[in-house]
């Protein structure tokens, strides 16, 4: 087949979150004179990549959010957006919560569909059991199934379906290369933060519950008292972010505590610093840990993480129990031992680099439209 195919990628908004990070490091290395990404956002605003998506070719669409009570003009939209493009031959869903819509809407009108699980649905609060009551058709609905590790597999769509030949681990995998640790470019990016001459510790992630930016702060007012040259830099937004904000305040680190905002510069992020702390309730597979460690960061990375996530020599687990004091001396102790080298083979080993993970995803959308519904 010679012309191009178009998947759409169904999503809430392609700003710089961890799964959209993913689609967009498969965008850029795929074959798009083969393959073209369109995406539909539940989003009016306009995101991060929107303007890079545009940029390699990428079509952006918009729906107005799944509200349940919309159901009929949800999926009545969503049907009208496939008929008014038959290049789109497969749809991709990222959204859990109202896959079972516009699955059914991409197979009304005989579209592949793939589902794929980012996260873990641990039960632990009434939204993920309304989550798990709303996505219970989704193991039903779709031709094929996708997660970022077996768990997160089996937690949307169980154990029959991740045991089957419609299920796949996809990586989420990173350009590793661009993360290949260098002095040059850690004093480089110390001296235009004005941290020159600091020992900094750092982590990456939305402000939501989930990360426990609470925890890590306690961490670092643990770490002040073992290395009083220690600087903590935090790269996200999100919901919580003001409250962090003024807990840091009342802490009396706000001097110490440094809030970088959304960067584009991760790679550079992470060679600057000299210690990564991941504690997270619960991940998916958590990729900013994978991009850490590809960074020859030494990283302490806490149970809520899968063990898919932990790839290096540089990577140590820790449960959250332990405490703040435990994580201070764990994480400081590693950055004293563990030598800032080249981890590239490491993840390349764990298969977590780009290149060989965009020949999968391409090997699965030819044979779909090759062999068809």
């Amino acid at each position: 087949m010679s012309e191009c195919i178009h998947v759409l990628h169904v999503i809430r908004a392609m700003d710089r979150g961890g799964a959209e990070t993913m689609i967009m490091n498969l965008y850029r290395h795929i074959d798009r004179s083969r393959i073209q990404f369109d995406f539909l956002v539940h989003i009016e605003r306009k995101c991060d990549y929107d303007d890079e998506i545009l940029s390699l070719g990428g079509r952006i669409f918009r729906i107005s959010p799944y509200r349940i009570y919309n159901y009929v003009s949800y999926k009545k939209k969503f049907v009208e957006l496939l008929e008014a493009h038959p290049e789109m031959q497969i749809v991709h869903g990222h959204i859990g919560s109202c896959a079972s819509v516009y699955l059914r809407g991409a197979n009304k009108v005989g579209r592949y569909t793939i589902a794929h699980s980012h996260a873990l649905n641990k039960m632990d609060n009434i939204s993920d059991i309304i989550f798990k009551i709303m996505t219970l058709d989704n193991k039903w609905l779709a031709d094929f199934y996708l997660g970022c590790s077996v768990q997160a597999g089996i937690d949307q769509y169980g154990k029959k379906i991740v045991a089957s030949n419609k299920f796949m681990v996809l990586n989420n995998s990173i350009d590793a290369e661009q993360y290949i640790y260098d002095s040059e470019t850690q004093k480089r990016m110390k001296k235009s933060l004005n941290l020159e001459g600091k020992i900094i510790f750092g982590h990456v992630g939305r402000f939501i519950p989930l990360k426990n930016h609470t925890f890590l702060l306690d961490v670092f007012s643990e770490i002040l008292k073992i290395e009083p040259k220690a600087e903590f830099v935090l790269v996200g937004r999100g919901n919580l972010e003001d409250k962090i904000k003024n807990r840091a305040l009342s802490m009396g680190l706000e001097d110490k505590v440094h809030f970088l905002g959304v960067r584009d510069d991760i790679p550079e992020v992470m060679k600057m610093m000299d210690g990564f702390i991941f504690p997270s309730i619960h991940e998916g597979l958590g990729i900013v840990a994978v991009e850490a460690q590809a960074a020859g960061l030494p990283s302490l990375i806490s149970e809520g993480v899968p063990d898919e996530a932990m790839v290096s020599g540089c990577a140590k687990r820790l449960e959250i129990s332990a405490g703040a004091s435990k994580w201070a001396e764990t994480i400081v102790d590693m950055y004293r031992k563990i030598p800032r080298i080249n981890r590239l083979d490491e993840i390349k080993k764990a298969n977590y680099d780009i290149h060989e993970t965009v020949k999968q995803l391409e090997n699965i959308y030819m044979k779909a439209v090759h062999e068809g519904k």
